[in-house]
């Protein structure tokens, strides 16, 4: 499932966002990258740890935490700590797959990668190229979105970054370990999610919607980690 989250971050959040990553330590992006995507990688990003990073990620954890439509979407177990990257011009992220399993730097804890995040900083007018084209059984999706809008996506998504031609392209990224590992489950859960929202909205009170959101906990209880 690929979904667009709109405005995860306020105008003065992604504002608070470009000024931290005006003065943060930017290293070559390949300091993160595994074996496979090392190759395809040419980008620059902030180093992990830094005031900066740490200020950046609190900010964004806590608006996914805030955002009912990334929550079910996501079922989010754990949240990798978000990584910020910036690609000028001639730079790009050729076509690779997240690796399944990431340790957190600096801890002991390991996340299973479901799902990738792209949460975008840079206006779509402040930069060309740059798109994020994600692949699935649909063919190929070109992906420019509005500083603050995020797209969801399997990581399991062979995917790349279009080179920048002109401007420069900030963004944030992290994966999330799912409470329900299947993607499928999870589209079905979501759908259904949406479903009952949708009939509760127009027949308030209604004994269907009892029983919908009965359905809906039973499945989650039968199929998620947690």
């Amino acid at each position: 499932m690929l979904l667009h989250v709109p405005k995860v971050l306020t105008d003065a959040q992604v504002a608070r966002c470009r000024e931290l990553m005006g003065r943060a330590p930017w290293v070559d992006g390949r300091v993160t990258a595994g074996h496979q995507s090392a190759r395809a990688k040419d980008n620059r990003q902030i180093v992990e740890g830094s005031p900066e990073a740490r200020e950046l990620g609190d900010a964004i954890v806590g608006a996914l935490e805030r955002n009912p439509l990334f929550v079910s979407a996501a079922l989010p177990l754990r949240v990798f700590p978000p990584l910020f990257n910036r690609y000028e011009p001639g730079m790009a992220f050729g076509s690779h797959v997240d690796n399944a399993v990431r340790q957190v730097t600096g801890t002991p804890f390991r996340l299973r990668t479901d799902l990738s995040i792209t949460l975008f900083l840079s206006q779509p007018d402040e930069y060309d190229g740059g798109e994020l084209v994600v692949e699935d059984t649909y063919g190929a999706h070109a992906v420019k979105l509005p500083a603050g809008d995020l797209i969801l996506y399997p990581a399991t998504s062979l995917h790349h970054v279009n080179p920048v031609t002109r401007g420069t392209r900030l963004a944030a990224f992290c994966w999330i370990q799912s409470m329900v590992r299947d993607d499928g489950r999870r589209a079905l859960l979501f759908d259904l999610d949406m479903a009952i929202g949708q009939v509760n909205q127009a027949l308030p009170e209604h004994h269907a919607v009892i029983a919908l959101t009965n359905c809906y906990h039973n499945l989650l209880r039968q199929w998620a980690d947690a």
